[in-house]
């Protein structure tokens, strides 16, 4: 894959940390950049999408797609599996075009794994105990659920030192202009500049 061509960037948290949020604001903010919606075996929430949120599906479906070399990374989380689809991120970037995805940390070592340049990212609460109240007040699931997800909480969280950059969600907006800082760095690197103005520079040195 052309190194110089889009840039390929992973948004990683655990649960509750408000990523999902942050995601869906940055893709507001910067339409340009490209969705790569992932597939899942876990059920399907309340006021979510097949193939906005996730393309749900079954497990044997899955495991047939994983035995095609379909996923570009996969990750087995709280019992559900989860996968990016590799000809989609694959086609965007070849394009040009910028993608992000929003995994968990298993994926984004695996995808950082295969493509060296991607931009990792991470999201951190400012708290355990602001985590803790995010994810009793979503109100997606249960008591139980929750302290599992607390449980995991802080071996998710010790993989930030993994990520190119760290964002820590304490104030909403101050971390969405955090999220875009980062995306408008890397398109300003001198490989992409060069990329998208190659015509501008010659004649500048002409």
């Amino acid at each position: 894959m052309d190194v110089e061509a889009g840039t390929l960037f992973t948004v990683s948290a655990p649960s509750g940390a408000g990523k999902t949020s942050l995601v869906k604001a940055l893709i507001d903010a910067e339409p340009s950049l490209r969705v790569s919606v992932s597939h899942t075996t876990r059920p399907i929430r309340p006021g979510e999408t097949d193939g906005v949120n996730y393309h749900f599906c079954d497990r044997n479906d899955f495991q047939a797609m994983l035995g095609r070399s379909e996923f570009l990374e996969h990750a087995e989380v709280f019992g559900n599996l989860y996968g990016t689809s590799q000809r989609f991120v694959t086609e965007q970037l070849n394009a040009d075009r910028d993608v992000i995805l929003e995994i968990d940390w298993q994926g984004a070592a695996q995808v950082k794994g295969l493509l060296p340049a991607t931009c990792a990212i991470f999201i951190l609460p400012p708290t355990r105990e602001a985590l803790h109240e995010r994810l009793s007040n979503r109100g997606q699931d249960d008591t139980q659920t929750i302290d599992r997800r607390m449980a995991e909480a802080r071996s998710e969280m010790s993989h930030y030192v993994e990520a190119d950059y760290l964002v820590i969600n304490d104030d909403f907006d101050v971390a969405l202009g955090e999220l875009r800082a980062i995306v408008q760095s890397e398109r300003l690197k001198t490989a992409k500049q060069v990329r998208r103005h190659g015509n501008q520079l010659q004649g500048l040195l002409a």
